[in-house]
């Protein structure tokens, strides 16, 4: 399988989101009858869409607010908020220079060390606030952060890099035993992030409680352009699903696999489920929400790398509240508002009940789905015309 792109050389044709379209049936459903809900090791939640792990999109408000409308918010316990006893006065630093200078100010900003108290301290904060809590760390600093955090009554713990695999090499640092940590963890862990077959099986298999799928196709990562590796979305989440069903059949444990990046509007959403996601993690899309520190800026945890940064900070503005763009009502017509509406709809119009039935839909590669007959609103950037593009350009 595949095509030729040089003389004894081949490679395979994958997919994004865009290039794809999901078919109907002979049924259809009544939205409000739609189930949303999904289960991470004990954790029921009411809707699938975590958001992501980013400084500015989370802080302790935000998660305890996306807990109350029954999403989760993963806190970064690298970032602002484990590094400032006032996260908000860095904040504004980060997004107040002028553009040329932005790297170099998410990069100052993160030089301070980070401070093990603040772990505790923002874990508590969340939980009395009535909220999950959920953090995230590096590899390196999982076992450290992982036991602080499950004692301080974190509920679930993220374990997330640019590119994860079951085994790591270093000689300058020792390398985190996978297994051994799921094993010594009391809470669920999530591991990510990968993009094919083959690694998702191995990560599985170590024991996680779900797997984050995608690299580099955020709206602030430069993942891509900067290392050279990705595979489309539509195409990874369908590979590493099929690795979760294969591991379901032989060993009767089923392992929730996390589509994270590259979800701007509903439809992108919809599509990511049908694929296979158990549920998304989203960026871009909440931080134009009212709650999200940022204040319409969004920039990637690997922006503030001080050797070869691989994100960037974007401007995506305030749109709404987290609960407009959640639940609605919309007041824009780009798809970027209510997703959660998006979802049930196009679940009722395909005729499914569940995420489960969801992952079974029909698609077809569709290369003229954003563009057939929108000449006019692209023309005048109104609808299918406007906010996509636009965001993912960090307009």
């Amino acid at each position: 399988m595949g095509m030729w792109i040089g003389r004894g050389v081949k490679a395979r044709r994958c997919y994004g989101f865009d290039e794809i379209a999901l078919i109907p049936r002979s049924l259809t459903i009544n939205p409000q009858d739609t189930d949303l809900t999904w289960r991470i090791g004990t954790l029921e939640l009411e809707i699938p869409i975590l958001a992501s792990a980013m400084d500015g999109v989370v802080d302790v408000r935000f998660a305890i607010e996306m807990g109350n409308l029954g999403g989760l918010a993963i806190l970064n316990l690298e970032g602002i908020q484990t590094r400032y006893d006032d996260p908000s006065e860095i904040i504004k630093e980060i997004i107040s220079p002028a553009s040329e200078k932005d790297i170099e100010s998410v990069q100052a900003a993160y030089s301070k060390p980070i401070k093990e108290t603040l772990i505790s301290q923002r874990i508590e904060e969340i939980k009395r606030g009535g909220g999950y809590a959920a953090v995230s760390a590096i590899p390196q600093r999982a076992e450290r952060f992982g036991k602080i955090a499950q004692k301080a009554g974190a509920d679930i713990f993220v374990i997330q890099s640019t590119v994860a695999a079951p085994k790591h090499i270093s000689s300058t640092y020792k390398s985190l035993d996978l297994e051994k940590f799921c094993k010594m963890m009391r809470i669920p862990v999530i591991a990510g992030n990968c993009v094919t077959y083959e690694v998702a099986l191995a990560l599985i298999k170590t024991g996680i409680a779900g797997l984050l799928v995608g690299i580099g196709p955020g709206a602030a990562c430069t993942t891509r352009g900067v290392l050279g590796i990705g595979v489309p979305q539509a195409t990874a989440v369908c590979d590493t699903a099929a690795a979760r069903d294969f591991h379901y059949k032989q060993t009767g444990k089923y392992v929730p696999i996390i589509a994270d990046g590259g979800m701007v509007t509903g439809g992108d959403i919809c599509k990511a489920f049908a694929c296979g996601a158990d549920a998304v993690m989203i960026g871009s899309a909440l931080a134009r929400t009212k709650e999200a520190p940022g204040q319409g800026y969004h920039w990637g945890m690997a922006t503030s790398d001080v050797n070869l940064p691989r994100g960037t900070r974007i401007y995506v503005g305030v749109t709404g509240s987290l609960k407009e763009i959640l639940f609605g009502p919309a007041r824009l017509d780009d798809g970027s508002q209510n997703l959660i509406g998006a979802l049930r709809t196009s679940m009722g119009s395909l005729g499914v009940k569940n995420i489960s039935e969801m992952q079974l839909t029909e698609m077809i590669i569709a290369p003229a789905i954003q563009t057939e007959g929108k000449i006019f609103q692209a023309v005048q950037k109104v609808g299918m015309g406007s906010s996509k593009g636009d965001a993912e350009a960090g307009i």
